[in-house]
């Protein structure tokens, strides 16, 4: 049978898109406690099937399914293009899929329309019509317009015709660079991504005794509770060692951590496990801008997606992978040094003075030691700091061994000492900080 969480979600899904709920109104109808029906309604609000407006209240939309993200809405193509619309507005929202180059004869084009994508193509009335007529948007380059009836029909079809200043090539180029960029956004992990959002977790109130946490984590096996107000705000948050002595009529809010560290769901996941990891933390609370309670991350579910983040492949390739890509382990690993790795300096990782970039180099630094945490020691690492100095200039094309030395390793961090040689000549030396990841 379904909880009464669920037959409010059910309820909601099935109302008209545009109805206002309210957790009054759900109460009423549903016979079910207000918590209940807030707790819902956040459920749904996370879902993406309602969405609260300021000063409106809480609307029915209709649901974005997730895993699109690497595409590009046609609106989101006129900001990259720096474009204008000319027809078809109701259709900006729609997602692109492809993209195709309208330089061909008429009859050869067709085979490569298809629909959700976008011709690229100049002052070709012939085509932008057969583009329109096939399901597919338009993007007229070299700031030509078109035809009355050719706007007619995209307005029609509900199918967006754009105009740029950018030539073909350009506007290609451009389009390539935004879907690249949206598919390193995919790779990076956000809180939204892994956090208990509140249906799934349990809260107390401020004004809630000793005895109500009690009774709770007997209950549900847990020591850790966020607090919050009569508008659902986070306002603290208590644990076992809070109430130990306390009497049992005490009300938590003389006993809770007031003003508790909270994240926000679009801070990235790397830097709420550091900010756990050093103050000792094993779940912070998600809030809104307003304080808003949303949910809850576990220390736990942190370091677990960070160990897995770094043994999954990237997508799309960032600069970072281009700089790192070759780094190699050499064969052999001089006296005194925990590991070696050879590194050959490209043309694109130079400055203007045809030397390696302190950048690239630093990366390059990071790299190895990171790798050799893993390798020889099981522990996947961040670099919290370096201090890298060059002794000598690092020409192109030279082939440079980076030496790591292991000084120091602890529960939470490690410290290596780095020399880089060139030609049997030391060149740089660095001192590397990383902070050490939990084992999953």
């Amino acid at each position: 049978m379904a909880t009464k969480h669920d037959q409010i979600l059910m309820y909601i899904e099935n109302l008209p898109i545009g109805d206002k709920i309210s957790v009054r109104s759900i109460a009423k109808t549903l016979s079910v406690s207000e918590g209940t029906a807030y707790r819902a309604i956040k459920a749904a609000e996370n879902n993406g099937l309602v969405s609260t407006i300021e000063r409106v209240g809480t609307i029915r939309i209709e649901q974005k399914l997730k895993g699109k993200i690497e595409n590009l809405t046609f609106e989101e193509i006129v900001q990259v293009i720096d474009g204008e619309v000319l027809g078809g507005r109701a259709g900006l929202d729609k997602l692109l899929d492809k993209f195709v180059i309208g330089a061909m004869q008429i009859d050869a084009i067709t085979r490569y329309i298809t629909p959700k994508s976008l011709m690229i193509v100049g002052d070709r009335t012939d085509v932008q019509r057969l583009a329109l007529e096939n399901g597919a948007a338009v993007l007229i380059t070299g700031g030509f317009g078109t035809s009355a009836d050719v706007i007619a029909l995209a307005n029609d079809l509900a199918l967006p015709i754009l105009q740029t200043a950018y030539d073909t090539y350009s506007v290609a180029a451009l389009i390539n660079r935004a879907l690249t960029d949206q598919l390193i956004k995919k790779e990076i992990t956000t809180v939204a991504d892994i956090y208990h959002p509140l249906a799934e977790i349990h809260t107390l109130h401020a004004n809630q005794t000793v005895a109500d946490y009690k009774q709770l984590s007997a209950a549900v096996k847990q020591s850790r509770f966020p607090v919050v107000n009569e508008h659902m705000r986070l306002v603290g948050i208590v644990t076992v060692k809070d109430i130990l002595d306390k009497p049992a009529t005490m009300t938590l809010d003389k006993v809770m951590t007031k003003e508790p560290a909270s994240v926000k769901k679009y801070m990235s996941v790397a830097s709420v496990g550091h900010s756990m990891t050093w103050n000792s933390l094993e779940v912070m609370p998600v809030v809104a801008d307003n304080l808003e309670l949303e949910g809850l991350i576990t220390r736990q579910d942190v370091m677990s997606n960070m160990q897995t983040a770094q043994r999954q492949p990237q997508v799309a390739e960032t600069f970072y992978d281009q700089i790192v890509e070759p780094l190699r382990p050499s064969e052999t690993v001089p006296d005194f040094y925990t590991a070696a790795y050879e590194y050959e300096v490209t043309p694109q990782m130079t400055n203007n003075l045809g030397t390696i970039s302190f950048g690239v180099l630093t990366e390059a630094v990071s790299a190895a030691c990171q790798q050799m945490l893993q390798t020889q020691h099981q522990r996947y690492s961040m670099i919290e700091q370096i201090n890298l100095h060059y002794l000598r200039l690092i020409q192109i094309d030279t082939q440079i061994q980076i030496l790591p030395r292991l000084l120091e390793i602890g529960r939470r961090s490690a410290k290596i000492d780095v020399d880089v040689y060139a030609n049997h000549v030391i060149v740089a030396k660095a001192l590397v900080t990383g902070q050490l990841l939990e084992r999953g």
